[in-house]
C-alpha cells in the first residue's frame, strides 16, 4: 500500500511516499481504509526526532485519521467493517490503511466528512481533558489559550466557550484574530506586538486568569507564571516556541494556584475506557453542532512536505489535512467516498 514513511529522524523534508504491506489489526485494533490524515505540530515533532517518544524506523507518520473499518481483531466489540470512523494513534496515519486501538477510535456521526472527522479527537480531545479533567473548569472562569489559532488552540477557545467560559485568546498575528473571535474570543491578545502583562492585567482588572492553557511555552509561560489568579491552574500543552521555560515556585506559594501537565495521549494510553467515553462525548457534541473543527486546507498525501513546513511556519489556522484519495490537485473534495 501508498504511505509516507520516515527512514531517520531527519525532519519533514527526508520523508517520501513508498510501498509498505498492509498491517494487521491486533486483538484490540481495527483496521481502517484511510480517507483523510490531519496533520499537527506533533507529527513534525516526531519525525524531527523531538517528541518525548521515538518509534523505531523506518516508519509511518499520522496520529489522527478517518476512514472506513475494513476488518476487526478478535477482542473488538464496538466495531465492525464498514462503520465509520476516526482514530487516534502515535503512528500510522500517512498511509492508505492503518491500525488503531478500538479504545481510541469512535463512530462518526451521520453527515460528518471525514476530512472534518481527522481534525477532531487529538485537537479537541487534548482541549476537553485539559479543561475538563486537569483544570476542572468552571463557568465564568477565564482561560487565555496560547496559541489560539492553533488546532490545539483553536479547539480550545470553541470548547471553553461550549463550557462557559470567559475566552482570552493569544496569537502571534493580527491576521488570525478574526478567526479566534469567529470561534468564540473575548478579547483577543497579539502578543508578539503587545506588552502581555499590562493586557491581561487590564482585561481581568489585574487579578489574573483562572486558566492558561498554554501551547506556546518559552517566555510566554514565565510571564503567564505571574499572571495567575489565586488558585488558578497554569497548564503547560506543548512548546512550539522550541523553549522549555523554568518557573521559580515562590510564584506558585504567593497565590496557591497549580501547575497542571497536559498529556492527553499518555492519560488515554493510561485510562482508555474514561478516554473512550470523551471520544464519544466529543462525538455527541460533533453531531449537535456545538464544536466546529477548522480545516486550513485540504491536498494530497504526496504534499506533506508542504503541511508539515506550513505547521511549522505557524501559517496554519486549524489543520491542514491529507487525503489518500485523489481529488484533482490537491482541493477539498465535496463528499465522501
Amino acid at each position: 500500500m501508498r504511505a509516507v514513511l520516515c527512514n531517520a529522524f531527519t525532519g519533514p523534508e527526508d520523508l517520501c511516499i513508498g510501498e509498505v504491506e498492509e498491517p494487521k489489526p491486533a486483538g484490540d485494533e481495527i483496521l481502517i481504509d484511510v480517507h483523510a490524515a490531519s496533520v499537527s505540530f506533533m507529527d513534525s515533532l516526531i519525525v524531527s526526532g523531538l517528541y518525548q517518544m521515538r518509534p523505531p524506523t523506518p516508519f509511518v507518520p499520522g496520529t489522527e485519521a478517518a476512514g472506513v473499518v475494513i476488518a476487526v481483531g478478535q477482542k473488538v466489540t464496538r466495531f465492525q467493517p464498514g462503520d465509520r470512523v476516526a482514530c487516534g494513534s502515535w503512528t500510522g496515519g500517512y498511509a492508505e490503511r492503518m491500525v488503531a486501538k478500538e479504545s481510541k477510535s469512535v463512530l462518526l456521526p451521520a453527515g460528518v466528512a471525514f476530512e472534518t472527522a481527522a481534525t477532531v479527537w487529538h485537537n479537541y480531545g487534548t482541549a476537553y481533558y485539559a479543561l475538563t479533567e486537569g483544570a476542572r473548569a468552571q463557568p465564568d472562569e477565564t482561560v487565555f489559550v496560547t496559541g489560539a489559532a492553533g488546532g490545539v488552540g483553536l479547539a480550545a477557545v470553541d470548547l471553553a466557550g461550549h463550557l462557559g467560559l470567559r475566552v482570552i485568546a493569544g496569537v502571534g498575528s493580527d491576521d488570525k484574530m478574526a478567526l479566534v473571535r469567529r470561534y468564540g474570543a473575548c478579547d483577543v491578545i497579539n502578543y508578539r506586538s503587545e506588552n502581555l502583562r499590562e493586557r491581561i492585567k487590564s482585561i481581568t482588572g489585574g487579578e489574573g486568569v483562572d486558566v492558561c492553557f498554554d501551547n506556546v511555552g518559552g517566555t510566554i509561560f514565565e510571564q503567564m507564571a505571574r499572571l495567575m489568579k489565586w488558585g488558578g491552574r497554569l497548564m503547560p500543552v506543548g512548546f512550539t516556541s522550541g523553549q522549555i521555560p523554568s518557573v521559580p515556585m515562590n510564584l506558585l506559594l504567593l497565590k496557591n494556584y497549580s501547575i497542571v501537565g497536559v498529556f492527553a495521549g499518555a492519560w488515554a494510553e493510561k485510562f482508555p475506557e474514561q478516554a473512550a467515553r470523551m471520544n464519544d462525548t466529543l462525538a455527541q457534541l460533533l453531531a449537535e453542532g456545538k464544536i466546529r473543527p477548522h480545516i486550513d486546507r485540504v491536498l494530497p498525501l504526496e504534499q506533506v512536505k508542504e503541511a508539515m513546513r506550513a505547521v511549522a511556519n505557524r501559517t496554519v489556522q486549524g489543520r491542514i489535512v491529507l487525503t489518500t484519495i485523489e481529488c484533482g490537485g490537491g482541493g477539498k473534495r465535496g463528499t465522501d467516498r
